[in-house]
């Protein structure tokens, strides 16, 4: 599944962010380059390894674009993982940010 995120931090603090974020919720960095990160491990039940490659790439002007793909199918919990790193990174960007439901 792939996910993406535009946002205004540095792509180094991006990367940063995830090799602190990820390997705390079972991910190994397997991979890495100056613009991107491969992690795998076990997130969740059923215990199948999951893959996810993040790379981040200036956009123009002060906007960083962060892809995230995984190779898992549907929303799985390494998915679910993802989005959570996107919020966080929302809050680190904006501290007044506050997640609300939009129903």
């Amino acid at each position: 599944m792939k996910h993406f995120h535009r946002t205004t931090i540095h792509p180094d603090t991006i990367l940063a962010e995830a090799d602190a974020f990820f390997p705390s919720i079972g991910l190994k960095l397997t991979h890495t380059t100056n613009r991107s990160r491969t992690y795998q491990g076990v997130v969740g039940a059923p215990e199948v390894t999951a893959t996810l490659v993040l790379a981040v790439k200036m956009e123009g002007g002060h906007y960083t674009f962060v892809d995230g793909t995984t190779d898992q199918m549907g929303e799985s919990r390494i998915d679910r993982n993802v989005k959570k790193f996107f919020v966080q990174l929302r809050r680190k960007a904006d501290a007044r940010y506050e997640m609300t439901s939009a129903f």
